[in-house]
C-alpha cells in the first residue's frame, strides 16, 4: 500500500512543478485551493476549498498522512495528528465546498523541535455521467503538504548542507541535500552557470522538498563534464532564489 502512496507523490509534485506560480491545482472540473497549508502552533485547524468548474458532480476522497524522509525516500504512514472533515464529499457543478484540516494532537515543543510535516491526499472518484460518450474517464489525485510550526516558533527555516557525488559508473551526478535547520526546504528551477558562464538548466521545475533531519539524493541530468570545469549552482529555495554552497566531490563513489 505504500508504493500506491508514493506514486501518489511522485504524481503530485509533477503537477505541483507545473502549477508553482498559479496557487490553484486542477483535476477535470475539481480545483483545490490552496496547495499548500501552515499551521502557527496556536492554530487547530485550517482549511481547504474544493470546487467544480465542470458541468458534471465531482465526488472526491481526503485523505491525511504523516510525511517523513529517510533513506528509502518518501514516506507516508496514516495520520493521528491531523484529520479532515469531511473526508468525502460531492459537489454540483460551479459549487465548492471547504474541507477542514483540524490539529488533532499537541503541535512540536521543546528544545530542538522541528516542524511536523503531513500531506493531504485528494482523490476525484469517477461517476458514471450521463453525458460520458466513451468508457474513458480522467480522476487524477494531489498530494498537498502541510506544516505544523512548533510552540515559541513564528517561522521555521531551512539549514541546508549541499555536495554532488560521482557515480561508479562515471556517467551520473547524484546531488545530496541535507537539512539541519528546524523547517522543510522545497528546491527547484535548479540550474548550473560554469566559470565561463554558461548555464545549464538542470531541472526547471518542482526538484523536491528536504524535511528537517532528512538527507535527499537526485540523480542530476547533466553530463558530469559539466560540472568538472566549476561553478555555481542556482535554485529555488522556499520561492527565493540561492545560490548554495555546494562540495563537489568528483571521487567515484
Amino acid at each position: 500500500m505504500q508504493n500506491l502512496y508514493l506514486r501518489f507523490i511522485s504524481k503530485s509534485l509533477l503537477i505541483s512543478s507545473l502549477l508553482l506560480s498559479s496557487g490553484l491545482a486542477v483535476a477535470s472540473g475539481l480545483q483545490v485551493s490552496p496547495i499548500f497549508l501552515s499551521l502557527q502552533a496556536r492554530e487547530n485547524a485550517s482549511g481547504l476549498t474544493l470546487s467544480n468548474s465542470g458541468n458534471d458532480k465531482v465526488q472526491a476522497q481526503v485523505r491525511v498522512y504523516q510525511w517523513s524522509q529517510n533513506s528509502e525516500g518518501e514516506q507516508l504512514t496514516p495520520s493521528r495528528g491531523l484529520l479532515a472533515s469531511p473526508p468525502m464529499i460531492e459537489i454540483d457543478p460551479e459549487e465548492r465546498q471547504l474541507i477542514r484540516i483540524i490539529r488533532a494532537k499537541a503541535p512540536p515543543q521543546g528544545t530542538g523541535a522541528v516542524e511536523d510535516a503531513y500531506r493531504v491526499l485528494v482523490n476525484e472518484i469517477p461517476i458514471k455521467s450521463d453525458n460520458q460518450k466513451t468508457g474513458l474517464q480522467f480522476a487524477l489525485s494531489y498530494s498537498l503538504p502541510v506544516f505544523v510550526q512548533p510552540v515559541g516558533v513564528t517561522k521555521t527555516s531551512p539549514q541546508l548542507q549541499w555536495s554532488t557525488h560521482l557515480q561508479p559508473d562515471g556517467k551520473e551526478i547524484k546531488l545530496r541535500v541535507s537539512n539541519r535547520g528546524n523547517g522543510h526546504a522545497q528546491l527547484a528551477g535548479l540550474s548550473f552557470t560554469d566559470t565561463a558562464g554558461k548555464s545549464t538548466v538542470i531541472n526547471p521545475g518542482l526538484l523536491g522538498y528536504v524535511l528537517p533531519g532528512a538527507i535527499m539524493n537526485w540523480t542530476l541530468n547533466v553530463a558530469p563534464s559539466v560540472l568538472t570545469s566549476g561553478g555555481k549552482f542556482k535554485v529555488m529555495m522556499n520561492g527565493t532564489q540561492t545560490t548554495p554552497d555546494v562540495k563537489m566531490d568528483t571521487s567515484i563513489r
